[in-house]
């Protein structure tokens, strides 16, 4: 079919067109158009690329790992530990389930390996986190109380005004994995959060 016939008959609102669909370049309207086919979805997408600048590639991307069907699933306690504006916004930030398929690691695999993946990927591994992420630094040095730590991987969110912290594990939870968590997120806050930045996550 025609593209042109395809995106009227999607869309028969002038108005929502003029307004919405109309602010992102056809290549996208035709991307979403062969491979979205639910209109609420659609419209997300288009929204999603007006808001963030998307690329065709990226928008492509976020498509084929189905973002909008992952966007917000996470169940978290944000409600219950965080200011109801931030609870709000991290919930709309996350996704479940993360998909890391661009790692191309194999079965037997270290966290170290896991850790280089995702640094020579660093670019995938952003998209994948989402908007608003700034990469700081992997093995990341802290120095308490005389001694070194080392942070695997180091984030800050510019709409949450935060650090973000991540140990890397590939095995199952262990209780003594939330300590040394917590003692991260704690000398984040000591060593490097700013008088206006949210506490650590």
């Amino acid at each position: 079919m025609n593209s042109a016939i395809a995106f009227a008959e999607a869309y028969p609102d002038e108005q929502l067109v003029q307004q919405v669909v109309a602010l992102i370049p056809w290549g996208h309207n035709v991307r979403i158009l062969d491979t979205v086919k639910d209109q609420t979805e659609r419209l997300w997408y288009v929204q999603q690329t007006i808001q963030h600048g998307w690329s065709r590639n990226i928008l492509v991307h976020q498509i084929e790992s189905k973002l909008y069907h992952r966007q917000g699933k996470v169940t978290t306690n944000f409600n219950r530990t965080l200011p109801q504006a931030q609870s709000e916004l991290v919930q709309q930030l996350l996704k479940y389930p993360y998909t890391f398929d661009f790692l191309n690691l194999g079965e037997d695999f270290l966290e170290r390996d896991l850790e280089r993946a995702l640094i020579n990927h660093i670019r995938d591994f952003l998209l994948e986190l989402g908007i608003g992420f700034g990469y700081l630094g992997s093995q990341y040095h802290l120095e308490v109380g005389g001694e070194d730590f080392y942070i695997d991987l180091l984030f800050y969110h510019a709409h949450l005004h935060c650090y973000i912290v991540i140990d890397l594990k590939i095995e199952e939870f262990k209780p003594e994995y939330s300590g040394k968590m917590n003692f991260y997120v704690s000398a984040v806050d000591d060593l490097l959060r700013q008088p206006d930045d949210q506490p650590t996550g």
